[in-house]
């Protein structure tokens, strides 16, 4: 058993945990840092990009967790999972036996997927999250003809988008697609472009990101701990994947969930799914994307407080109810008091935000200093790639939290833009943005600044009048 001393210790190599690590180097260089993690890749943000304040578009690789030896010159990396945690004493003990004695400690654990109940006991129900479980779909994915899609967030939409020459039923229990990010006009939108997809050979969308080069190297230090969650354009590995069996065929059943699913023999598929709806329908395999739980798996001296999710509560500095232990990312659940137009969604965008939080928290905490929570908890904002659109959210964009009074204002041309303003009392609250708009920061000022637009009735979406000269 080996010891080991640290200023500030890090748990966990997605991006809340790198993220972590990279704003320590920064403000912190000269004291000991030392991460924990699993895996010999760990996530990475590349390719920043601000469309305005708040709204950040980055891209998500893989890389070995060694290059971030070069940020930081006080760096240790410890490849292996987090065992137990004594808070009174401040030592955290590894699986392996290291025990590192710490000054404060933030947790970035992430998530593990939610899956479909039997999935323990079927390998034809696959749970997609991280690099290894996509390794696993692309396999199925070769001999596969018909397969069933479950869930209705980003990673269930890229998967029926970049699927392509494979039967697929995609079973959601809401009544439109897409339902964790868009609205059922938005979910409109998108099918118009199926339809048109379906009669084209070839999908023109060019995409101008790739990501996993080095996903292929991966060593996973401890199997029960999966690699770092993915990114947003995980997807474009499938894309290569054709099935032999003719063209794409897509079902979308509405307001359903998976009752059972029975592995067969002597069938021509072999696995029985039936649905709540009482219809049962045979496939090669499930796919399982419904969303991911706070993954804590380690030991603790004492409890700290939990939010009803299950995950961490964390204040405004994302310090949990135990001093000197913070936590950021999908393991971290939000339990301030939000801003009007902020909430939480366990989103890359988030994870990155709450780890640089959590940084400067932690350091302030080293130095005796003061921290003031950051600008960017003041609007939600999500920046992302669906069906080969650009998506920007804004603030209650499907009006969270606004009871039943508010009004909408729509704007969309098919194929190419779907723009949706959420007013309340004439104010802007939130925005879906789809397509190349340009109207990003446009917004972003209306809502942080409540200007009341009243005055402007509909023309603020009237495409002839360039509404951003108003606001400059």
């Amino acid at each position: 058993m080996s010891n080991m001393k640290a200023t500030y210790l890090v748990v966990g190599g997605g991006i809340a945990g790198v993220t972590c690590v990279e704003t320590l180097s920064i403000l912190h260089p000269e004291e000991k840092l030392v991460i924990i993690t699993a895996s010999s890749l760990v996530k990475n943000v590349s390719n920043v990009s601000f469309y305005a304040k708040t709204i950040v578009k980055f891209d998500v690789k893989d890389t070995e967790a060694s290059s971030l030896l070069k940020i930081h010159p006080n760096l240790e990396i410890i490849y292996d999972s987090l065992k137990y945690l004594d808070t009174k004493n401040k030592t955290a003990t590894t699986e392996e036996g290291v025990v590192i004695q710490y000054e404060v400690i933030c947790i970035c654990t992430g998530g593990i997927p939610k899956l479909i109940s039997d999935s323990n006991k079927c390998k034809r129900i696959l749970g997609i999250r991280d690099t290894e479980s996509v390794k696993e779909f692309q396999k199925k994915l070769k001999n596969g003809r018909k397969m069933i899609i479950v869930g209705n967030g980003g990673i269930a939409s890229e998967i029926v988008h970049a699927t392509r020459s494979i039967q697929k039923v995609w079973v959601v229990r809401d009544d439109y697609i897409s339902a964790t990010f868009v609205d059922p006009g938005a979910a409109e939108f998108f099918q118009e472009t199926f339809r048109n997809n379906s009669k084209k050979k070839t999908d023109n969308t060019v995409l101008r990101r790739h990501v996993f080069t080095e996903e292929d190297t991966v060593v996973s230090i401890n199997k029960n701990l999966k690699s770092a969650a993915l990114g947003p354009d995980w997807y474009r590995k499938l894309e290569n994947n054709k099935n032999e069996s003719g063209d794409q065929e897509l079902e979308i059943i509405y307001k359903v969930e998976i009752e059972s699913v029975v592995e067969t023999e002597n069938k021509e598929y072999a696995l029985v799914v039936t649905l709540t709806n009482g219809r049962t329908i045979e496939c090669d395999f499930v796919i399982s994307a419904t969303g991911v739980e706070p993954a804590v798996n380690f030991a603790w001296d004492q409890l700290p407080n939990r939010g009803p999710d299950g995950g961490l509560a964390v204040n405004e500095l994302q310090e949990t109810s135990i001093k000197d232990v913070f936590a950021a990312g999908d393991v971290a659940c939000a339990a301030w008091e939000h801003a009007a137009h902020w909430f939480q969604l366990r989103l890359w965008t988030q994870a990155r935000q709450m780890a640089g939080m959590a940084a400067k928290a932690m350091h302030a905490r080293i130095t005796n200093e003061e921290v003031l929570q950051d600008f960017c908890f003041e609007l939600f904002t999500h920046c992302t790639s669906l069906f080969g659109y650009r998506v920007v959210l804004l603030g209650k964009y499907n009006g969270q939290g606004l009871g039943t009074d508010y009004e909408i204002l729509l704007r969309t041309t098919p194929n190419h833009e779907y723009i949706k303003f959420v007013l309340q009392n004439g104010r802007l609250q939130g925005a879906i943005l789809i397509g190349e708009t340009d109207l990003e920061e446009m917004c972003e000022n209306l809502i942080l600044d409540q200007i009341d637009l009243t005055p402007f009735g509909d023309d603020i979406l009237n495409p002839d009048i360039d509404i951003d000269d108003y606001f400059d």
